[in-house]
């Protein structure tokens, strides 16, 4: 028996539905996976609620990372074996206590690394990895703003970034979230509860400002993000925790220093199986020696994943959350 969250029409939380599923046999090219942890993410929330269509339509399993067991393997599947450990982060279905997918989208676990943290880890992780070492390769010396710096992508970028030689200055939205972040490398926090964070940004580097500016906020942090860049700095706008950019103009670059803007994601970084196991190998040798902490601050069981939108939705968590099938 198989159970699975399932979206049968665009909406809130209370769309999700707990169902179950019949899997059979996997096919050429494909496994079948048990699942022991599933990664929550703020894209599963852009899924469910229409703000980016799911590809095969009504119904849907949403979620995209999670980590598990490979208990059958289909013909031509010669990269791995019933038992192995796998995880992923990027193939759409994740909702669910066992799957039939491609083995394209997965990567072998080190032993070192639980399958919680992986689960929590790989979608978040390796959007850090590109980027810090592709959208924008940050270098010794530099100056980083990460908004939602408490945030899963934000607490790694804050240690990768500090690990690569940045100052990194973060934006959170609570004196405990600050704190969380400056635990995690940050070198600066601003509560932008209470503080204008453009302006301590300039108070920070001294009218300097950022050489790249990470934000996976969106329409809240935009346009000041940009007031937050150095002449010919990067915006990277990488996720919509607040809702989606609608009014980004392109003439405001230049009026504010020629400066460069990129909307990136995950699935075309990792779009080949090379790109994705060397975004996985540098993941996993951060995490492995301890220079990169995944914490795993919340988990809820894989039925009461409503309960977890919504305190994801209402920025009530921290750091990364799972779900346990």
């Amino acid at each position: 028996m198989a159970w699975a969250v399932r979206v049968h029409e665009v909406g809130g939380p209370e769309v999700l539905r707990y169902e179950e599923i019949t899997l059979g046999s996997p096919g050429p090219g494909e496994v079948r996976l048990r699942h022991t942890a599933i990664g929550l993410n703020f894209i599963d929330t852009y899924f469910r609620s229409g703000l980016y269509p799911a590809p095969q339509g009504m119904p849907f399993i949403p979620g995209n990372e999670a980590a598990g067991v490979i208990v059958e393997v289909g013909e031509g599947v010669t990269e791995f074996k019933v038992g192995d450990r796998v995880a992923y982060g990027s193939s759409l279905g994740a909702y669910c206590s066992e799957r039939i997918m491609p083995a394209a989208p997965l990567v072998k676990l080190p032993s070192s690394i639980p399958d919680e943290t992986a689960a929590a880890m790989m979608l978040k992780g390796m959007t850090a990895r590109y980027l810090l070492r592709q959208t924008y390769p940050v270098k010794g010396g530099e100056t980083v703003l990460v908004q939602a710096a408490a945030g899963g992508v934000g607490l790694i970028l804050c240690q990768w970034a500090t690990h690569l030689g940045a100052t990194v200055i973060g934006t959170a939205g609570s004196a405990e979230k600050a704190e969380l972040a400056r635990a995690n490398g940050a070198a600066y926090v601003i509560n932008y509860r209470e503080e204008d964070f453009v302006a301590r940004v300039k108070e920070i580097t001294e009218g300097a400002l950022c050489d790249v500016v990470y934000d996976g906020v969106g329409q809240a942090t935009y346009p000041a993000s940009l007031d937050c860049l150095r002449p010919r700095g990067m915006f990277v706008s990488f996720g919509n925790a607040s809702g989606a950019i609608q009014n980004f103009s392109l003439l405001a670059l230049s009026q504010k220093g020629s400066l460069y803007a990129t909307r990136p994601t995950l699935f075309t970084h990792v779009a080949t199986r090379e790109a994705l196991l060397a975004n996985a190998a540098d993941l996993f040798e951060v995490v492995g020696s301890g220079v990169v902490k995944i914490a795993v601050d919340q988990r809820y069981k894989l039925a009461d994943v409503a309960e977890a939108h919504r305190d994801l939705e209402g920025r009530r968590t921290t750091g990364s959350t799972v779900l346990l099938p």
